[in-house]
């Protein structure tokens, strides 16, 4: 998301609120150790697991084995919430990411992100691509997924703020 339309929720803001810049948003996405990803399962339930994720082309990545649980759910229902920020109550920023998970499939994508995963990590997280999945030394493959958002929600502590991040229309 490029630019986005960018408001302050005043109804759960402080008075002297002032929205959140997309720029400290995005950076607190750019920045984050973890991530918590919601998606739901076939019978309504949530399910909800932390992971890792890389910010990249106005997007939020995230992989996981084919056979696991939010892999299951997303073939049944792409939409999910990723959210990630800081466990205290007055200080930092809260960020909530809302959008269909995608595929990614194609190998110049697959490469610049295990790249991106490789920097953010300084080398921890070791991903190799190819037949549109990830690798590594761990265990099997990856199914990676991009998240395009249609919302951002932003939650400031300390001087309390609710921004809301839309894309602009064409």
């Amino acid at each position: 998301m490029k630019d986005p339309v960018t408001t302050l929720d005043a109804r759960f803001s402080d008075t002297d609120a002032e929205p959140t810049s997309w720029d400290a948003t995005q950076e607190v996405l750019e920045n984050a150790q973890i991530t918590w990803l919601t998606t739901v399962r076939a019978d309504g339930r949530p399910h909800v697991t932390p992971l890792v994720a890389v910010w990249l082309d106005g997007a939020l990545h995230f992989a996981t084995g084919p056979e696991e649980q939010k892999a299951v759910n997303l073939a049944a229902n792409p939409n999910v919430v990723l959210t990630t920020g800081n466990n205290t109550w007055d200080e930092g920023l809260d960020v909530v990411v809302e959008g269909p998970a995608t595929r990614v499939t194609d190998p110049e994508a697959l490469e610049r992100l295990a790249a991106a995963w490789r920097t953010k990590w300084d080398g921890r997280w070791q991903f190799e691509w190819g037949e549109d999945v990830f690798r590594n030394d761990i265990g099997g493959p990856a199914l990676v997924f991009a998240v395009d958002p249609t919302k951002v929600l932003a939650f400031g502590k300390g001087t309390f703020s609710h921004t809301r991040h839309v894309p602009r229309r064409a």
